[in-house]
């Protein structure tokens, strides 16, 4: 058999020859390279409409492109909104709902509100379960966008959302967007009381179920218990808005059955009962000093109970939540203490919740907004009168109003010695008292 030749064709100078350049060509191209560089330097340093070099001509260029950008991707979210796909709607109305969250644009929505209105009534009219509620919480936002610019939209789209609140075909999600959007846009838009008792006569005939049923009741599901949820706290949003003599009607009302929502089984639904009682005896009180409930002894046991709640079968994150909120509860219906909460904005602003009725306020602006709550509060006009922030300013949250590090770190330095100090003296007493009893 003939033998097979093993020997490699080419060698070891082909292979090198394949890599490596000779010298004398890689100097021709760095010259050439230098030639072409110094060459374009020359044509865009004698180009007179070359401003790329000024700084602030870079900064306007690049808001500019961001602001087009972000206008033709809302654009391009209307458009695929009215496609035939439920997919491609529903991803639509995702883009445009993100839009409206996390960025305040009225001057733009404003040229453009009937097109987006009948963009968002066809999906509501066209879609089902996810379309109908993205929809809803859409409008909802415009609303907040526009302000009393949208009394339009809402006049025109109250009937449908009402329709669909009260459609028990409709489906969860889509009925508490739609109490949702009815009550924020209700406030922010509507002044015709016949309007307000309209709404308010929806929303009271959806957590009116919950009346009568205690812990555990077969008649209230899961899915029923979550939307009566969400229609109490809609309902619970308009009444700290209401006059003195709809409150007094609503307090005479409903403050002796709301507390059989306090026995269900859903945590979020107590929590919403507790605050709802909480917010109608702080508004009760403020209208009349000698407001008085007449089973008020009882109610106060029960709140008393669930501060220290310790059944086992609650959850143990649920109990934690149910404690911590309730205690304030309590406090608020015995003694008439409201409660207070800071939140920062930015690195030198803050807002100071004080009370049901602004606790109430904030929070359903922040289930409406998500994370866009602090974009909204620092531009939007509406927003910041609500919380009597002032008009807002453009340079509201730069650096040119901050602290210097060196000021942050001396008030830090200070605080954190004062707090010491006070867990000092606290841990002096605890250590008294406790060898006071070993010796006693």
């Amino acid at each position: 058999m003939p033998k097979k030749n093993n020997k490699k064709r080419g060698g070891a100078k082909a292979q090198e020859s394949s890599v490596t350049l000779p010298s004398s060509r890689r100097v021709d191209d760095n010259e050439s390279m230098d030639d072409n560089l110094s060459t374009t330097q020359s044509v865009l340093s004698d180009d007179s409409s070359w401003h790329s070099l000024d700084p602030a001509n870079d900064e306007n260029a690049d808001v500019l492109s961001e602001q087009e950008n972000f206008e033709n991707n809302f654009n391009d979210c209307l458009d695929a909104a009215l496609e035939k796909s439920a997919a491609t709607r529903v991803n639509a109305l995702k883009g445009i709902k993100k839009s409206l969250q996390h960025k305040y644009f009225p001057g733009f929505l404003e040229n453009r509100k009937e097109t987006v209105m009948d963009c968002l009534v066809k999906c509501l009219r066209k879609g089902k379960g996810e379309e109908m509620a993205l929809a809803a919480s859409c409008l909802c936002l415009l609303t907040v966008q526009l302000g009393a610019d949208a009394e339009s939209i809402f006049t025109s789209t109250q009937p449908l959302l009402t329709t669909l609140l009260s459609d028990e075909s409709s489906g969860y999600a889509a009925r508490a967007s739609c109490a949702l959007s009815l009550a924020v846009s209700c406030v922010l838009c509507c002044d015709d009381p016949e309007i307000i008792k309209l709404l308010t006569g929806v929303l009271e005939t959806i957590f009116r179920r919950g009346y009568g049923m205690g812990e555990n009741s077969p008649g209230i599901s899961p899915n029923d218990s979550w939307l009566i949820c969400q229609t109490l706290n809609a309902w619970s949003f308009m009444l700290a808005f209401a006059p003195p003599f709809q409150v007094q009607k609503h307090v005479d009302e409903h403050m002796s059955m709301l507390p059989d929502l306090l026995q269900s089984s859903d945590v979020d639904l107590r929590i919403a009962a507790g605050q709802t009682l909480a917010l109608m005896f702080e508004l009760a009180r403020e209208n009349d000093e000698d407001f008085e409930f007449d089973d008020e002894e009882s109610l106060c046991e029960l709140l008393k109970q669930l501060s220290t709640d310790f059944k086992k079968h609650h959850g143990k994150k649920d109990r934690r939540e149910q404690k911590s909120q309730f205690r304030d509860i309590y406090s608020s219906v015995l003694n008439d203490e409201s409660p207070t909460e800071t939140i920062r904005l930015g690195k030198m602003n803050q807002l100071e919740l004080i009370g049901w009725a602004q606790k109430r306020q904030y929070e359903m602006f922040c289930q409406v907004l998500s994370n866009g709550i602090s974009s909204h509060l620092k531009a939007n006009p509406l927003l910041r009168e609500m919380f009597d922030l002032g008009p807002p300013s453009i340079n509201e949250y730069s650096q040119k109003h901050a602290m210097s590090k060196q000021q942050r770190t001396f008030i830090n330095a200070a605080s954190c010695k004062a707090r010491c100090k006070v867990r000092a003296k606290h841990r002096d007493k605890r250590s008294a008292a406790t060898y006071g009893l070993m010796m006693d």
